[in-house]
C-alpha cells in the first residue's frame, strides 16, 4: 500500500514524498482513512511508529477541505502534548507537512517568554500545539478563544495523565464545542485512559498496532547486574569499549542527571544533561549537541523518556531504573524506532531488584541477565523476601534494611536507611 491509496490530497501527498516516505505505516494506514472520515478514534502506538504523521496529515486535509470564517482566523484544531520537546517537534510536522496548504499554525508551551506567543496567537492561528500548563495560562490571561475548535487530538495521553494533567485536561475540554472530532492517542494502556476515553469520545474506532503495555519488538534487552557504587564505572567501560557514540542515558533524579554528565565529561566522554530544571533554551540545545555529535551522552530523566524524535538512536541506558515499570516502555522507546533496530541496557544493583520484577511482568517475560567481568556484583548481598508485601504499592519507594556482613566490620557500622526497593530487602552477608 502506498500514500496514493489514503485519499490524501495532492500538496500533502508531495509534501510526504519530499520527506522521503512511499509507504505508510501500520498506524498510519489505519488512521488516516478513519480520521478523513471524520471519525473519533483510540489508538494505542508506541512511539517511532509514525503516528505523528497518522494524525497530522489527515487532520490538515479536514481543515484544508472546509471553508473557513472570514476575517481573524479562530484556531479550529487543539493538539496537546504532554512536554516542551513533544510539542516542538508536533508543531514541527505540522509545517513539514503543511507547507503547500494556506493553513496557519504555531506552538505555546512554559518556560519561555509568554509575549511572542500573544503575538502569534493575536495574528490568527488554524491549528495550535500546546502544553496544558502553557494552554492554560493563555486561557487566564485571555489571548485565546477555544469556542471554534474541530479537531482535538490528545497525543501521548497515557503521559499527560502519568504527570498530573487530567483535571488541566478536563478544564481545557470544557471549554470546547461539544460536537467536534477527537483523537486520542497513548503508549500504555490503563484504566485511567479508558475513564477518559469513555468520556470525551464518541462511538470511536479502535486502533491498536502494538499489543497494549509492550515494549517495540526490534529493540534488544540486556541487564547487567552490578554493585550500585560501581555503575558509572561500568557505564564508561561499556561506552569506551563497544565505541558508543550516541547513548541516552536515564537517572532517576535531576541533580543525579547533573552529576553524571560531568562525572562522564571528566572521563574524556562528552555528555550534556536534559531534565525539568533547565530551561528550554538549554534543553533544546543538548537535544541539539546530541543530534548533531557534538556530545555522545545525553543524560535525563523521564522528562526525556516523551517526545525526543531521534533518528536511528541505537543505544538507551537504564542508569536507575524507573519507579513506575510502564516508564521502562517509555524510556526504551527512544530507540528501535521507524524499523530500525536498537539496545537497552539497564544497570542494575541489588537494592532495584525489586522494580526489574515489576517491569519483567509488565513484559511477560524475563530479560537476559549478563554480568560484565571485573565488574561481577558482590556476592554476599542478596535480595531478601519483602516483609511487608500485602501494604506495597507498584512503583512505590519502601523502606529496607541493609545490612553488612563481617568483612564490612571495621569499614562501617550496621546501618539502616531508605532505599528504593519495589519488592526487596537488600542484605549483605559475610
Amino acid at each position: 500500500m502506498s500514500f496514493n491509496t489514503l485519499g490524501l490530497s495532492a500538496d500533502l501527498l508531495r509534501a510526504v514524498s519530499e520527506q522521503g516516505y512511499s509507504e505508510p505505516t501500520p498506524v498510519q494506514r489505519q488512521a488516516i482513512p478513519v480520521i478523513l472520515q471524520g471519525r473519533d478514534i483510540m489508538a494505542g502506538a508506541q512511539t517511532g511508529t509514525g503516528k505523528t504523521a497518522g494524525f497530522t496529515l489527515p487532520l490538515l486535509q479536514r481543515l484544508n477541505s472546509r471553508s473557513q470564517c472570514q476575517g481573524r482566523r479562530p484556531i479550529r484544531a487543539l493538539i496537546m502534548v504532554p512536554t516542551r520537546e513533544l510539542a516542538a517537534q508536533v508543531q514541527e510536522s505540522v509545517n513539514t507537512y503543511g507547507k503547500y496548504l494556506p493553513l496557519r499554525s504555531t506552538v505555546i508551551f512554559g518556560g519561555v517568554n509568554i509575549n511572542p506567543q500573544i503575538d502569534q496567537l493575536r495574528k490568527g492561528v488554524d491549528i495550535l500545539v500546546a502544553t496544558p500548563g502553557r494552554l492554560l495560562d493563555h486561557v487566564g490571561q485571555k489571548t485565546l478563544d477555544l469556542s471554534k475548535v474541530e479537531i482535538l487530538v490528545l497525543d501521548e495521553a497515557d503521559r499527560m495523565l502519568d504527570m498530573g494533567f487530567i483535571r488541566d485536561i478536563r478544564r481545557i475540554i470544557a471549554l470546547l464545542p461539544e460536537q467536534r472530532q477527537n483523537l486520542l492517542f497513548f503508549a500504555t494502556f490503563s484504566s485511567e485512559i479508558k475513564r477518559l476515553a469513555d468520556d470525551i469520545l464518541d462511538s470511536p474506532e479502535t486502533i491498536q498496532v502494538t499489543r497494549q503495555n509492550t515494549a517495540a519488538e526490534n529493540v534488544s534487552h540486556v541487564i547487567h547486574p552490578v554493585d550500585g557504587s560501581r555503575k558509572r564505572d561500568l557505564l564508561t567501560y561499556l561506552i569506551n569499549s563497544q565505541n558508543w557514540q550516541q547513548v541516552l542515558v536515564f537517572t532517576s533524579r535531576k541533580h543525579g542527571a547533573n552529576r553524571l554528565a560531568q562525572q562522564l565529561d571528566k572521563a574524556g566522554i562528552r555528555a550534556t544533561a536534559i531534565h525539568g530544571n533547565k530551561s528550554q533554551a538549554q534543553r533544546t540545545r543538548a537535544l541539539e549537541d546530541f543530534k548533531r555529535g557534538k556530545v555522545r551522552v545525553l543524560v535525563g530523566t523521564d522528562v526525556a523518556s516523551r517526545g525526543l524524535d531521534i533518528e536511528q538512536l541505537p543505544h538507551v541506558v537504564n542508569y536507575e531504573l524507573p519507579f513506575v515499570p510502564e516508564d521502562y516502555i517509555h524510556r526504551i522507546g527512544r530507540t528501535g524506532r521507524a524499523g530500525h533496530g536498537g539496545e537497552a541496557v539497564s544497570l542494575v544493583a541489588a537494592d532495584e531488584m525489586g522494580l526489574l520484577k515489576d517491569i519483567e511482568h509488565l513484559l511477560k517475560r524475563a530479560l537476559p541477565k549478563v554480568v560484565i567481568p571485573g565488574y561481577e556484583p558482590d556476592p554476599r548481598i542478596q535480595v531478601l523476601p519483602a516483609q511487608n508485601k500485602n501494604n506495597r504499592t507498584r512503583g512505590s519507594k519502601q523502606a529496607g534494611t541493609v545490612r553488612y556482613g563481617a568483612a564490612y566490620r571495621g569499614k562501617r557500622n550496621t546501618v539502616n536507611r531508605q532505599t528504593r526497593l519495589g519488592s526487596g530487602l537488600v542484605q549483605a552477608t559475610s
